[in-house]
């Protein structure tokens, strides 16, 4: 497919890192308003929940819901097409699968989405997932399915510190005065999320080694366990912080991110504009 053939997949993907923006900015603002509450950290179905029962809400979570839908046609498209250029090798087709993987997750969250705006119910994020986690396990060689999922899990979590640590993100952000100066946050961002994604890996395989399909879990009882570390309270409200910037980063990424096989090959990258 040509280049102008594809044109159309950039309004999708800014319409997908929008509402993928939201989301986080939902999470961490609503949780860091729950622990100045004197409250814990909500998950991002409870965050999602509560954010329907205010003012302009709705209006706000069918904003959401279109994004990820626009955000999960975005990775397939990405993955199919490999747009973003990460190649054929086997580095480029684990990028490209990855791709497909939170794709899903994100559709998965449009679901949520969809039940509290049409399905008159809530859906519990904590609950669910031990639920299906368990199905799992029920299945021959179920605990090896979980655990390589956590591996994965753990895996791109750590891919995602990676990035933020090495600034490996500036590659594919256009240069501007916003990217320029807001830079630290998008690094702190990113980081954060890495750290909070490596985290549900960690319960999944928790989960897998002790047959406890009752320790898997998402955002939520992630905040739980770091929570019950050394000075868990004030890592949990430093992570929301992060998760803060990680909304900023998936706004920046709606308005600059770079996409190879469509935008123009004349644009400077964040990386060669602060390295040059």
């Amino acid at each position: 497919m040509t280049k102008s053939k594809l044109g159309w997949a950039i309004p999708l993907m800014r319409a997908g890192y929008t509402g993928k923006g939201l989301v986080y900015l939902a999470v961490a603002g609503i949780s860091l308003y729950s622990i100045w509450r004197g409250g814990q950290a909500q998950d991002t179905s409870s965050a999602l929940g509560w954010l329907e029962t205010t003012w302009g809400g709705g209006s706000i979570l069918f904003v959401i819901l279109l994004g990820m839908v626009a955000y999960a046609l975005w990775r397939v498209l990405d993955a199919a097409y490999d747009l973003e250029d990460y190649g054929s090798e086997a580095k480029g087709i684990v990028a490209r699968l990855g791709m497909l993987v939170t794709g899903g997750i994100h559709l998965g969250i449009g679901v949520v989405i969809f039940t509290l705006l049409f399905g008159g119910g809530s859906s519990e994020e904590g609950s669910s997932i031990p639920r299906y986690v368990g199905m799992v396990m029920g299945w021959p060689g179920g605990r090896w399915i979980i655990g390589l999922a956590a591996l994965l899990i753990v895996g791109a979590g750590a891919h995602y510190m990676r990035q933020g640590w090495t600034n490996e993100y500036r590659k594919h952000l256009q240069a501007s005065r916003f990217t320029t100066r807001w830079n630290p946050i998008l690094k702190a961002g990113l980081i954060a999320h890495g750290v909070v994604v490596g985290v549900v890996g960690l319960l999944f395989l928790f989960a897998a080694w002790r047959a406890n399909p009752q320790e898997a879990g998402g955002t939520g009882e992630a905040f739980s366990w770091l929570s019950g570390q050394v000075y868990g309270q004030m890592l949990v409200i430093g992570i929301c912080v992060g998760l803060l910037g990680f909304a900023v980063f998936c706004f920046v990424n709606a308005a600059y991110r770079i996409v190879p096989k469509v935008s123009g090959p004349d644009i400077q990258t964040l990386a060669a504009k602060l390295t040059g």
